[in-house]
């Protein structure tokens, strides 16, 4: 596996792998992996013959109360990892080659962008949408690799790819959860043993609105409802959202029809966690 810190390193690489008739993957992570990044390298070896990861804490999606100084860095292990899955390349740049000396020019997907998560973390998908389209450009990938779990994240990817006419392709894979049925998320690290027992609730609020659609419940104030009584039962948690949305354009949807996306986030102590289903 080979370790590559630069831009024109990287361009290199993905440039002879396709003179050779490789397709290139691309997974972009800020590390700190586990079985849902993975789940995105198989997906990635399944579909494309020679594959990257990159490993980069992009500092821009960050707010300035955010995680960022303590996002968890675990370099050693997911080089480990993904050696043993059979990961070509691992780009992991310093922060000063993504972001030159000087840099002003951002990447924002106007609308979408301060929705959902972005309405409670105002610079986050503008972060999102500069860093990714710098991968883009860095390692020209054929393919791109995201989880579903980060579903708003994807719809702003979409539009971002459409609108700028980027010759790459979205491949997003479903979320990979505990057995329990927690979603997993790099930051569940942080969850003391009575929050990972709490954030439970979200996963389970999901089950709760999945089987009133199934009973035939489709109105979207109703669903939340659902949703909302099975937060109520953990009462030390703060909802940041609770959401039926259009997954395209992420604005609200009236009626749970196929296609939309039921989304919920929450404070569990100290730690944001998200989680969704699609409907249909």
């Amino acid at each position: 596996m080979q370790i590559i810190r630069t831009v024109a390193e990287l361009r290199r690489w993905s440039r002879a792998a396709r003179q050779s008739g490789q397709s290139v993957g691309l997974i972009p992570t800020m590390g700190a992996l586990h079985e849902g990044h993975l789940s995105l390298v198989r997906a990635a070896k399944a579909g494309c013959r020679a594959v990257a990861v990159s490993i980069f804490v992009n500092p821009t999606q960050f707010g300035p109360n955010e995680d960022f100084s303590t996002y968890p860095r675990t370099w050693d292990a997911d080089c480990a990892l993904l050696e043993a899955v059979g990961v070509d390349v691992v780009f992991a740049p310093p922060s000063e080659e993504i972001y030159r000396p000087g840099a002003r020019t951002f990447v924002e997907v106007e609308g979408l962008s301060d929705r959902l998560d972005g309405a409670s973390r105002p610079v986050h998908f503008r972060g999102v949408a500069t860093v990714v389209a710098k991968l883009f450009i860095a390692a020209e990938p054929d393919c791109a690799y995201f989880g579903q779990k980060d579903a708003a994240q994807v719809a702003v990817l979409r539009r971002m790819t459409a609108d700028l006419d980027l010759p790459v392709e979205l491949v997003v894979s479903p979320i990979v959860r505990e057995a329990d049925g927690l979603a997993l998320s790099s930051r569940n690290r942080y969850l003391s043993a009575d929050e990972r027992r709490q954030a439970l609730v979200l996963s389970g609020a999901l089950n709760a609105v999945q089987a009133a659609i199934d009973s035939g419940e489709r109105r979207a104030d109703a669903l939340i409802g659902v949703a909302l009584a099975s937060f109520a039962a953990e009462p030390a948690i703060k909802v940041d959202y609770i959401a039926l949305v259009d997954w395209t354009t992420l604005e609200p949807a009236e009626l749970a029809v196929p296609g939309t996306l039921f989304a919920v986030a929450a404070w569990v102590g100290a730690t944001r966690l998200i989680d969704n289903f699609i409907v249909g």
